[in-house]
């Protein structure tokens, strides 16, 4: 298992957080999605599923995303 940390830009609500989860959740190989509304951030654990998958999931919810270094 893999684990991915990006940063999110955009989130401004609980509600924002539940739309990121819910998008991460839908790529394939994801097995956990931790969304934080404080920290600004998704610590995804997955297995297989590539990054571009995972930022690009965040960006069609409308809110913006980059691997955290």
């Amino acid at each position: 298992m893999q684990t991915t940390t990006l940063n999110i830009t955009g989130m401004s609500c609980e509600k924002c957080v539940q739309f990121v989860t819910q998008a991460l959740k839908n790529v394939p190989g994801v097995r956990e999605a931790e969304v934080s509304l404080t920290e600004n951030n998704a610590v995804v654990k997955h297995q297989d599923a590539e990054t571009a998958a995972l930022v690009a999931a965040v960006e069609e919810e409308g809110y913006g995303a980059e691997q955290a270094l």
